[in-house]
């Protein structure tokens, strides 16, 4: 395997870095100083500086004004956005955009898609249902308002007949949904196929109800009460929610490994400093084989994900489907972005506790992510239901 990347790749890490480098990850109220929400917003001024550094329109094509770029540049940048804990919807906003541009209407991309890359639009995901336990697109019914749909037979664009669709039903802990303009919201058709509407914050029987995530960030649940949207804004071919599913899914998993690269270099720092019988306690054998572990952690966090990540690219061949690529990633993000900040909080002591040094941050961080991400042992099982439906040998 040559996991060397393109010179556009490392040209996004590095411009990633640049917007990132000055970002504060205790720019906000510490999340457990306040009992709401941090902020009110997202961070504006970064949004406006990944823009300016064409970051938003990355994923892009260049008849929409971006770089023609794949999902492994985007995991690139979104993996330089965790270290700084960056508080703005990237992966939501550029999986969405993808979405839109692999599957739905053409009027549509060519509508939305240059504004998200100059940074005018904001757009999230619904991906959690109603209770996070349960499939997303079972949480709200579409239904066609003069009753009939599209066909939903093909995996290429949307194929609606031009019907208006009526949307029902409830959305939980959809990230920054107050300060999205467009939210993707998957939902299940009469014929039990799962298809994708775009609808807009301020579209009639629209509520935002407000919620506040593990790591303190203002989430919605957002309830939509017979919400009507012209066909050109619901994408029904057969694999959409699934792609976008996995793309966001394997974004998260890069957050997790930019998470847990920040958070033990911050431990490898503070240990090498803090002395105990004259010497650093990094030198101690305990320490150093609890740092190694978590560094052998990170590097397999990382192959699972650009393996997931490329799959998805390139539609590669393999004796299993994309989903249990995508499924090792989560298995080894969950778990080990858990372990990370766990050994972190116990190398660092007390002062891992201090609300005044950001590592606690970082764990209600990687909280947030293990959340998302949900347990190893679920993808361990769906793994388990991947490898009976397709012997390998």
């Amino acid at each position: 395997m040559d996991f060397t990347f393109t010179e556009e790749q490392q040209a996004a890490t590095e411009a990633a870095q640049a917007v990132f480098s000055g970002v504060a990850p205790d720019a906000v109220p510490s999340p457990a100083l306040v009992p709401g929400a941090v902020a009110e917003d997202i961070d504006r001024s970064l949004w406006a500086g990944l823009a300016a550094g064409d970051l938003l329109s990355l994923t892009l094509a260049p008849e929409h004004g971006g770089a023609g770029l794949d999902l492994v540049a985007l995991c690139l940048v979104l993996r330089e956005s965790a270290k700084v804990l960056a508080r703005v919807p990237l992966l939501e906003t550029c999986a969405v955009a993808m979405a839109v541009q692999r599957y739905g209407d053409q009027e549509l991309a060519a509508e939305l898609l240059p504004p998200i890359g100059r940074g005018d639009l904001v757009l999230t995901v619904g991906a959690n249902g109603r209770t996070g336990h349960d499939p997303a697109e079972l949480a709200v019914t579409a239904r066609p308002e003069d009753g009939v749909g599209g066909s939903g037979s093909g995996s290429g664009r949307n194929n609606n007949s031009g019907a208006s669709w009526v949307l029902d039903g409830v959305q939980s802990a959809v990230p920054w949904a107050q300060a999205a303009d467009w939210i993707a919201v998957p939902a299940h058709a009469g014929d039990g196929r799962a298809v994708l509407a775009l609808i807009r914050r301020d579209d009639d029987g629209v509520t935002i109800a407000e919620q506040v995530s593990t790591n303190g960030e203002l989430f919605g649940e957002v309830r939509l009460d017979a919400v009507r949207v012209e066909s050109r804004r619901l994408i029904d071919a057969a694999d959409a929610w699934e792609w976008l599913r996995s793309v966001l899914t394997t974004g998260t998993c890069a957050l997790a490994l930019g998470l847990g690269e920040a958070v033990l270099a911050m431990t490898s720092q503070y240990t090498g400093k803090r002395e105990q019988f004259g010497f650093p306690v990094a030198t101690f054998q305990a320490v150093a084989m609890q740092a190694a572990d978590r560094y052998i952690d990170l590097r397999a966090m990382e192959v699972t994900l650009w393996q997931a990540a490329w799959r998805i690219a390139v539609g590669g061949a393999g004796a299993l489907p994309p989903a249990g690529d995508v499924a090792v990633a989560k298995i080894w993000a969950s778990d080990g972005v858990r372990r990370v900040v766990q050994t972190a909080q116990h190398l660092h002591g007390g002062f891992g506790a201090d609300t005044d040094y950001p590592l606690h941050r970082f764990h209600a961080w990687a909280k947030q992510i293990e959340l998302s991400l949900g347990p190893a042992a679920a993808h361990e099982e769906a793994l388990g239901d991947l490898l009976a439906a397709h012997p390998l040998g």
